[in-house]
């Protein structure tokens, strides 16, 4: 298990945001690991292991963890900057210090600003770490689903924004991180110039369709350049001793709750089953390893040369509705369950906790009503809000570790309200 010291990778944005029509070279300083964190001499630095990150050991920082932002940059500014991490000058500048952040997933479909929101969190990891701070990402089941070529999920808009992207990276002569990292500066006047052309409010066309749809699966096919940019990214990621993932970390990923259900016949099933792929019940435990799921995505995404080295998709990490990123066990209204219900519930998620040595788990997926919550004594955190507007459009919360305690942070009605904030649990 290999573990590196995060290090400056950017000495610091341009005073001003500027908005480029054509590709603009990044400066060497935006490479160069040579620089010291500006944030406090007494901190020690962040550790990360694994590849994709897996483990990160970050003392005394303040963890901050964003739920579900699916396309809505609006939302995605608004929450990063009542987090107290992004500038409210709209120079998107990384403000949160020694800060760590955390989002648990589900940037892409039912929004159109998808690929503007991961160049977002590119270009804060960057300044954040020349801070002595870091922005971290987990791929939730709507990244899988896109690298699968599932665009069911996907406005026009989004369809659009792959398509002026692509543009884009051509003209960067496919310079990737150039490209990437401009993108949250370059797309306002690209999605601008497109509404204005006599063609844009014109009838749905399918050509306008199918350029979108080329653009979305050339970005984002296993081996894509957009694909290939979410295998940075683990679906399981332990910071301290809290575990963040977008559904639900499972003792034996949707086995586990079945076994309990129906006992030791459907143990014998599943093995049955698994057997023609040399696998077995064991196999899907939490000893399977969070790195090698980690490894197993990244690889699935990364693809191969040709379609005979293509990586099949990690089952245990993608598919079936408990997998890591499609579990809704943990998020379930517990107003909607008995009490023998509860406590298996309970036994699995102290199973797991448990297994990785983690005091709790944040996850995503599941709106909530009631916003940001805790159940099963605060050792599971559910922090989708719904706040996207191809969602629920509702007031974004944000959750803060600190001090390995943890409360909620939200506003009254907008931008400009008063943060109210939950007492420290």
């Amino acid at each position: 298990m290999g573990s590196l010291c995060l290090s400056p990778l950017f000495s610091g944005p341009s005073p001003t945001r500027h908005f480029l029509s054509s590709c603009t070279k990044i400066p060497e300083s935006c490479c160069s690991s040579s620089l010291n964190p500006g944030g406090s001499l007494n901190l020690k630095p962040i550790i990360v292991s694994g590849d994709p990150p897996t483990f990160v050991t970050a003392p005394d920082r303040r963890i901050i963890a964003v739920g579900d932002l699916h396309g809505d940059l609006y939302k995605a500014r608004w929450a990063l900057n009542m987090a107290g991490v992004l500038s409210s000058d709209g120079r998107d500048l990384w403000t949160g210090g020694e800060t760590v952040m955390v989002q648990v997933g589900d940037i892409l479909d039912r929004g159109e600003d998808e690929i503007a929101i991961l160049s977002l969190l590119r270009s804060l990891d960057m300044q954040a770490r020349a801070q002595g701070g870091a922005v971290f990402q987990v791929n939730g089941n709507h990244e899988i689903i896109n690298v699968e070529g599932d665009f069911r999920y996907v406005e026009s808009g989004g369809f659009d924004e792959c398509t002026d992207f692509l543009e884009y990276l051509n003209e960067c002569e496919h310079n990737w991180e150039e490209a990437f990292i401009n993108w949250i500066n370059i797309s306002p006047q690209r999605k601008d110039d497109r509404r204005k052309s006599q063609n844009y409010w014109g009838p749905w066309n399918l050509v306008k369709r199918q350029r979108g749809v080329i653009s979305r699966s050339i970005l984002l096919q296993p081996g894509g350049p957009l694909a290939r940019e979410l295998a940075r990214h683990p679906v399981v990621l332990k910071v301290n001793d809290w575990v963040f993932c977008h559904g639900g970390l499972l003792p034996h990923h949707g086995i586990s709750m079945r076994m309990l259900l129906f006992g030791g016949i459907l143990k014998y099933a599943i093995n049955l089953t698994l057997s023609k792929s040399n696998l077995t019940f064991d196999a899907f435990s939490v000893s399977y390893g969070l790195e090698r799921m980690n490894r197993e995505v990244s690889a699935w995404m990364n693809g191969g040369h040709d379609r005979d080295t293509i990586p099949s998709m990690p089952f245990i990490a993608t598919k079936g509705y408990d997998s890591v990123v499609w579990s809704r066990l943990y998020s379930r209204d517990t107003s909607d369950l008995v009490d023998h219900q509860i406590n298996q519930i309970l036994r699995i998620l102290e199973e797991t906790l448990q297994a990785v040595g983690a005091k709790a788990m944040v996850v995503g997926h599941t709106p909530q009503m009631a916003g940001v919550n805790c159940e099963y004594g605060c050792s599971i955190w559910r922090i989708d809000v719904g706040m996207s507007r191809g969602v629920l459009d509702s007031i974004p919360e944000v959750l803060e570790i600190k001090d390995d305690k943890a409360r909620a942070i939200r506003s009254d009605g907008d931008e400009s309200s008063e943060l109210q904030v939950l007492s420290y649990i």
